[in-house]
Order: C-alpha cells, then sequence, then structure tokens
C-alpha cells in the first residue's frame, strides 16, 4: 500500500474516532448513572440493548467517514464534478436522452501558467476559467449544465439536443476566448464538440473529443464529421482484421535522381465491407487495445514475404518506436531477418514519435543490432516534431525524411531555405534525405537544386496496390 493510501486510512480512523468518543462516553455515563439510581430495578435486557446501541453507532460512524471520502463528487479545485461523478451523471443523460451534446473546453497553455506563475495561480486559472465559460453560456440561455473536471486544464461539458445546436455559441465563444486574460495572465483555450449521433458510449465519446482537438488545435472549434466510423464497429473491424492478418499493402516509388531505389509502403486493414480503413482512423485503436506490437510483426512479415518475391526491389515500412524498443517484438524482428538473409539490405524501417524517450543509449544499442542485421534506419518528420530533430542529433541512423509542411511550401524562399539548412544538417551527420509528396515539376526541380538525395511524390510515380 502507497504511503499516500495509509496516511488516508489514519486520517479517516482519527475523525471517526474523535466523532466515536463523545458516543461512548455518553453511553457509558448513561449505563452507570443508571446502574447507580436504579440498581435494584434494572432489567438484564438494558445492559444488552445499551451495548447494542453503543456498537451500532461507533459502526454508524465510521461508516459515514468511510462512505463520505468515496462519493465525493466536485474537484477541490475548480469546483467541477470529479471525473468519476461525471462519467456517471453523463451516462444516465445519454441513457436518457437520444439528443445530447459534449463539449471539451482545454486550457491548452495550463503547464506554462504553472510553471512561470507558480501552481496556486493555475488552480486560479481552473476554477476562473470555469465560471468565465458559465457566465457567457448564460449570455445565450444555457444555464444549469454539467461540467466536469476529466484531467489538467480539460473540462467536459454536457447539453441536451444535437451539436448544431450549440455549434455556432461555440465558435463565437472561441473567438471571445482569444483576449481572455484573468488577472492579465493570458489564458488560451480551445474546444471540440460531438454528439450522440457519433455514439452514445461515453468512453467512446470523450476520446473522440480529445483526437478532434488533437487534429488542429490552431482552428479553435473541432466538431465530429458526419461519416466517422461508429467506434464500436471500428474496434471490431480492427480485431478482425489482425486477428485475420487482413490487409492490404499500397506502394509508392521514391528515386534517386531518375532511378527508382525502393518503394514506402501504406498499410490499410480490411473491413468487412469490403472497405479500407485507413491509419489516421485505426492507429489509436491499436493502441487502446494494445495490438500495436502484433500488428507491427503481421506488417513486416507481409513485406518481407513481397520483398523475396520481388526482384531486387527494397521496401521502406512504418513501425512504432515502442514494438522496436519491446524486447519480444525485438527478438521476433531478428528472428524474420535471420531466416531471411536474401532480405539485407533491403528493408527500411521508418520511426517517429511525440515524445523524446530518455534512454537514449539503450535505443542507440537497440538501433545498431538492427543495422548489422542489414536493417536501415529513418526517421520521420523533421521539422515537425522536436524529438526528431533529438534523434538525429544522438541516435545513429541511415537516413531522415522531412515533414510534408516544408515539400508543400518549398516554392516560397523561407521555405526552401529551411529545407536547405535541414538537408545540410544531414548530410553533416553522414545521413541521407528524403522528401515527399513533390506534386510538380517546379518542386521537382527546387529539391534536385538543394541536393535531397530521395525523391517522391505524384510527380514521380502514382500508388500501387499490391
Amino acid at each position: 500500500m502507497l504511503l499516500p493510501q495509509t496516511k488516508e486510512r489514519e486520517y479517516r480512523f482519527r475523525l471517526a474516532l474523535r466523532m466515536v468518543l463523545p458516543v461512548f462516553a455518553l453511553v457509558v455515563a448513561l449505563i452507570l448513572h443508571t446502574f447507580i439510581t436504579s440498581q435494584d430495578t434494572i432489567n438484564t435486557s438494558f445492559y444488552i440493548e445499551s451495548i447494542l446501541i453503543l456498537v451500532f453507532s461507533i459502526y454508524f460512524i465510521f461508516y459515514l467517514i468511510y462512505k463520505g471520502f468515496d462519493t465525493k463528487i466536485t474537484d477541490n479545485i475548480s469546483k467541477a464534478f470529479t471525473r468519476e461523478y461525471m462519467y456517471e451523471f453523463l451516462k444516465k443523460e445519454l441513457k436518457n436522452n437520444k439528443e445530447y451534446t459534449l463539449l471539451l473546453i482545454s486550457i491548452d497553455n495550463l503547464h506554462e501558467i504553472n510553471s512561470r506563475y507558480g501552481i496556486k495561480n493555475g488552480d486560479k486559472i481552473l476554477f476562473e476559467t470555469i465560471i468565465w465559460v458559465a457566465e457567457y453560456l448564460k449570455t445565450k440561455d444555457i444555464y444549469n449544465f454539467p461540467v466536469g473536471r476529466i484531467k489538467g486544464g480539460d473540462f467536459i461539458i454536457g447539453l441536451s439536443g444535437n451539436k448544431n445546436q450549440y455549434k455556432t455559441t461555440m465558435e463565437l465563444m472561441c473567438l471571445k476566448s482569444e483576449e481572455l486574460k484573468i488577472d492579465d495572465i493570458e489564458v488560451q483555450i480551445s474546444i471540440a464538440i460531438n454528439d450522440a449521433s457519433f455514439s452514445n458510449n461515453i468512453d467512446y465519446l470523450i476520446e473522440n473529443l480529445f483526437e478532434l482537438q488533437a487534429k488542429n488545435r490552431d482552428s479553435k472549434l473541432q466538431a465530429n464529421s458526419e461519416d466517422e466510423i461508429n467506434p464500436s464497429d471500428l474496434e471490431y473491424f480492427v480485431i478482425n482484421a489482425i486477428k485475420r492478418k487482413d490487409l492490404t499493402l499500397i506502394t509508392q516509388d521514391v528515386f534517386e535522381k531518375e532511378h527508382d531505389v525502393f518503394k514506402e509502403c501504406f498499410i490499410k486493414l480490411n473491413a468487412p465491407d469490403g472497405k479500407l480503413l485507413h491509419q489516421k482512423n485505426y492507429m489509436k485503436i491499436l493502441d487502446k487495445l494494445r495490438l500495436m506490437n502484433e500488428y507491427d510483426l503481421i506488417v513486416l512479415e507481409k513485406v518481407i514475404n513481397i520483398c523475396k518475391k520481388s526482384d531486387g526491389k527494397n521496401f521502406a515500412i512504418h513501425i512504432s518506436p515502442t514494438s522496436i524498443r519491446n524486447p519480444s517484438v525485438l527478438t521476433k524482428i531478428k528472428e524474420l531477418f535471420y531466416k531471411n538473409e536474401c532480405i539485407k539490405g533491403r528493408i527500411i524501417l521508418l520511426f517517429s514519435e511525440s515524445e523524446y524517450f530518455p534512454k537514449i543509449d539503450k535505443f542507440n544499442t537497440i538501433l545498431q543490432q538492427l543495422r548489422d542485421l542489414g536493417v536501415v534506419v529513418a526517421i520521420d518528420r523533421l521539422g515537425s516534431l522536436h524529438t526528431s530533430f533529438l534523434y538525429l542529433r544522438d541516435l545513429n541512423i541511415d537516413m531522415v525524411r522531412f515533414d510534408s509542411f516544408y515539400s508543400k511550401n518549398m516554392d516560397e524562399g523561407r521555405g526552401k531555405n529551411i529545407i536547405s539548412g535541414f538537408n545540410v544538417m544531414a548530410h553533416e551527420k553522414g545521413v541521407k534525405t528524403w522528401i515527399k509528396m513533390l506534386e510538380d515539376e517546379k518542386v521537382n526541380d527546387l529539391a534536385k537544386e538543394l541536393g535531397i538525395d530521395y525523391l517522391q511524390g505524384k510527380y514521380f510515380a502514382p500508388l500501387e496496390k499490391n
């Protein structure tokens, strides 16, 4: 048991004991007084009843104290509902209302506020922001709505009706929030909105809200699109596809000067209705269901089989860095390469991640083991994720790919200079460079002028189904 748990039990016990002692003293005093004044006429049942009253009183007080801790429904800091109570409340609302809308309101710069102004000011911002939201909604005749703190600076609000009733109101609130200051502290908020038409499962709804928010915080308000797949169906489709190893491989050639040197592989899962599930739809499901390791191995096996059958072609596939660092997955990857000597130097493992892995020496050792087997190691999204810069600096890799944002803007002066800087930086480390999404001759000529090693895009080759 953790120390906080132990201390909490001690605190509850002491509190209950302080409440019990007066009751115990009163009952004992009553018994003694009755015994002294009416010793000859006291019935035996009196002692039994007194003891029972004392026992049940003590039990009842202890029960109230412990139960009172368990049934707290408001957050101490923000005064919103706790996450547990909010979930229970919303489950009942969704059950009783066919049309129900959820809003996710997040304080995006809460971490900065805590670091810069102190956590006490951060706590005040949490409370004052919810007051500000409530006051704004009152001006739109929206009262007595449930609001709960889910985590950090993230709050969920429940409203009766569908999202179309509130979308305009939320857009206006986003605009108004751009000038929001509390005690001269700038507060940056973003909002996502969805409703029961997406799902009537509270877990799916809230997960979707965070996904919507992550897609583009800059646009402030995000709403789920009408063509979203029901999340319970999507989970079933993903599990079924992984179980049957039912996936479709699409490739696109990557060129070095005028010659195609390898193919990038794009994986889509096959749904029972014949449709293809895109990675943007199923990658989070794989993580949630703990299927990412299994998925990566299935993809690697399929690509290795295609690689063996092809005439000297090389293939690049995306792999999760957590899979590479998983000892059991790493062992299976090594076994696949030991058994298939013909693929040595023909498989490129491409990865990126948003959080820097702190045990960098261990990560380097793992990657070197793969490189010794003939695996080409590549980092993706240089220029977009800070970790890609750090990994280029700290890891021994073979190749790096620039984020597509820069290839789209390379024909602008600033975009060209940034790509040029990335390219020089990588070449100084002896790392090959790769750029994708080249769509026309002008951008292609710029990429060649900058000396980028590998070029990819519709200008060079279309997508091909394998």
